[in-house]
């Protein structure tokens, strides 16, 4: 048996993750799935309140209650990994999803009450959000099958596309409403939901002794006890308290850049613009960096960037101090973008598809929990001391992750 790599070199030759990429039908087609995946959700999101209030006749109140919704995602996130976990079937269950997302955008997209969206959101959309949980845990069985050096190097390479398509999303949904209308748009998502199916074509799950076997030899198990989860649990905790900052930041900042600091309009596009491209250049460091100091380690100070980037958008009132934030912020995600998946699998090796069901899932909650944070602080603080809230979530979260790595750090350095 050829040797391996150092372990410090493994992911330091990018061009070979590529290769492996590309060299793979399914880590090439899960590649374009996931940027489909981002493209068609990114450009609905910032778009459905919209569509509430201006087709369906909702109040602003009644809109922002659409996003309560999410809530159920975790319950169907889970439901879908355990079966997965159970049969190993990853890509039959991902179709699956994906054709239960194109079902219900498209049903949103023809919805003529205002209760229909609401409801087809938190009971079809929420067992669609689990294909992207699907395919990652169908990329962990062909690592573990057919191992690579460079193996997560092209976890992060097949995360970096779902980022993409949240750069490209937003762009993109904004363009078509105002061109073709809102209806128009959440038919566009609904296509792309489907069509996260084609790239993968008919291509199959390995079926091998490799395949169900986990993490360092740990043979897979569809029943796992709530104690065996409190790690992940835990870490997906932490997760939520970081990203909580995100529903804060994209509610108030462009309220606070426009109504307070009058910056004009294409200044404080850049502003928001900057985070995700720094996100994208920075994730395939962060992986690289992780193999020498430790993922949860470099995670901890991914924490400590959000605290720094809450702090300057709470004190700066500068375009110069905003910019550092967000490039602090892009930090942030680089990290926890490239990396949080991998921990979350290697926290839970006997049930993969589970383990990033529960961690795909944290969103949803952070959503929930930020809305609220930041809906209760905007009013007892005001802008811009509304960040101070989610820097001290950071804050938290990195504390956490700190005691976190005591107990688990040796489980997830690989």
């Amino acid at each position: 048996m050829e040797t391996p790599a150092p372990m410090t070199d493994q992911l330091t030759r990018t061009p070979s993750v590529l290769r492996v990429v590309l060299a793979s039908p399914l880590y090439r087609g899960a590649t374009i799935a996931l940027f489909l995946s981002g493209l068609g959700f990114s450009a609905a999101a910032p778009q459905i309140a919209q569509f509430l209030v201006k087709d369906l006749g909702a109040s602003l109140t009644t809109a922002g209650l659409y996003y309560l919704t999410n809530l159920t995602a975790p319950v169907a996130g889970y439901l879908i990994g355990r079966r997965s976990d159970r049969t190993g079937r990853r890509l039959g269950l991902f179709r699956i999803c994906a054709v239960a997302g194109f079902l219900g955008w498209l049903a949103i997209a023809f919805s003529g009450a205002l209760w229909l969206p609401f409801v087809i959101s938190a009971v079809v959309l929420g067992f669609a959000g689990a294909a992207t949980s699907q395919l990652f845990a169908a990329i962990h069985d062909e690592l573990a099958a057919a191992p690579t050096s460079a193996a997560d190097g092209v976890v992060s390479v097949v995360r970096m596309a779902l980022t993409l398509g949240w750069v490209v999303g937003p762009v993109a949904g904004a363009f078509l409403a105002a061109q073709a209308g809102l209806r128009a748009m959440l038919v566009a998502t609904a296509v792309c939901t489907l069509a996260q199916i084609l790239p993968l074509g008919t291509l199959r799950e390995r079926v091998d002794t490799a395949a169900d076997t986990g993490e360092n030899g740990v043979t897979r198990s569809a029943h796992v006890p709530l104690r065996a989860m409190a790690a992940l649990l835990a870490f997906t905790g932490l997760f939520i308290l970081v990203y909580a900052g995100e529903p804060i930041k994209y509610a108030y900042l462009p309220i606070y850049m426009n109504d307070q600091l009058h910056f004009p309009a294409a200044l404080s596009g850049a502003i928001i613009g900057i985070q995700p491209l720094v996100e994208l250049a920075l994730m395939p460091l962060a992986v690289v960096v992780a193999r020498r100091m430790g993922m949860l380690p470099l995670m901890v100070l991914g924490a400590l960037f959000g605290v720094g980037a809450n702090l300057l958008f709470a004190t700066t009132g500068t375009a110069l101090g905003l910019f550092a934030g967000q490039i602090l912020m892009g930090g942030v995600w680089g990290v926890f973008a490239g990396l949080g998946i991998i921990v979350a699998q290697r926290l839970l090796p006997t049930a993969i598809a589970t383990a990033s069901a529960i961690y795909l899932s944290a969103p949803a909650l952070s959503s929930a929990l930020g809305g609220l944070a930041g809906g209760l602080g905007a009013g007892a603080l005001g802008l811009p001391l509304v960040f101070v809230i989610p820097a001290g979530l950071a804050l938290a979260a990195a504390v956490g992750l700190l005691a976190l790595n005591r107990r688990v750090g040796e489980r997830v350095r690989g």
